[in-house]
């Protein structure tokens, strides 16, 4: 008679499982400080928004004050100068909107064309391309200011919006995803039924491009927003100043104790720089699932 025994299930070495339950005590604390230098500036604005000017001298920077007045400054923030800093707002969200969605079409039709056509000269014109992401943009800001002297367009809101639509980093974004983004198949069947180039893109590339686009239109609304050379040359009218300008001259008044300065004028440049990141903010929010919904398709294989 034979005798069957059981075998006991395999059970993985104990060195294996201590290695995948392991952690790296170097890369937290890596992580930790990328925390804290991201957060810790956040941090200080949020809590001195809430001080007067004496407190943000005389309390820590990172605690609040006893007598905390966030609401004092908001208000304050928005009636100051007869209210010049919700003008100041929608300067800057009509200059960051236009620019944004401007740049957005202009790198995927860019992008679109460089990686689906084929035309002599496309080669040297996408390094052209390439080369113009390397230089940086306060290097071409005179040569900008004197051409558009020529044109008659300074101190004109198109002073801010015409170079920003130009994003050479962009357009070789969108020519790298486009590659893979777009099916050579789905624009032949398109061709074949008829319908003409404006149409596909308007129509199929737009739509595959989705990710891609709204990557390229939050780069360009955030660098837009927070243009400062760009409008501190091209405009001279406080009634067309963003919100970059219009507070480094409320932070100059506070500094020299011009007309219109008063003594909490520092804590409104602090209460004012607040607010003009919560539209950023609530941007990304509202975006990133498009980021998302395009990292999810990439990584399914077709």
């Amino acid at each position: 008679m034979t005798s069957t025994t059981k075998q006991a299930p395999t059970v993985p070495p104990r060195r294996h499982r201590r290695r995948r339950n392991r952690r790296s005590t170097p890369l937290t604390i890596a992580m930790l400080a990328a925390l804290a230098y991201f957060l810790l500036p956040l941090l200080w604005l949020l809590v001195a928004s809430t001080k007067s000017t004496q407190d943000l001298f005389n309390t820590f920077g990172l605690w609040f004050s006893q007598a905390p007045q966030l609401l004092t400054n908001v208000k304050e923030t928005f009636t100051q100068d007869d209210g010049v800093f919700v003008h100041w707002l929608l300067n800057t969200a009509v200059y960051a909107g236009v620019s944004a969605v401007g740049a957005a079409l202009l790198a995927a039709a860019g992008g679109y064309g460089f990686a689906k056509f084929r035309f002599r000269g496309d080669r040297a014109a996408f390094n052209l391309v390439v080369g113009a992401v390397m230089v940086p943009t306060t290097a071409l800001a005179i040569p900008t200011y004197l051409l558009f002297a020529k044109a008659g367009l300074v101190n004109t809101p198109w002073a801010v919006i015409l170079p920003s639509l130009v994003n050479p980093f962009g357009l070789y974004l969108m020519r790298v995803y486009a590659e893979d983004a777009v099916p050579d198949s789905i624009l032949e069947a398109a061709r074949i039924d008829g319908a003409g180039e404006v149409r596909i893109f308007s129509r199929i590339v737009l739509r595959l491009l989705g990710p891609g686009l709204v990557t390229v239109l939050l780069f360009t609304l955030v660098a837009t927003w927070n243009n400062y050379f760009l409008p501190l040359i091209m405009l001279n009218d406080p009634d067309l100043y963003p919100i970059t300008v219009g507070l480094a001259s409320w932070a100059a008044q506070a500094q020299n104790g011009g007309a219109g300065a008063s003594s909490d004028m520092l804590a409104l440049v602090v209460t004012g720089s607040l607010i003009s990141i919560i539209p950023l903010v609530v941007a990304f929010l509202l975006l990133q699932r498009y980021w998302q919904s395009g990292l999810a398709s990439g990584g399914v294989k077709q």
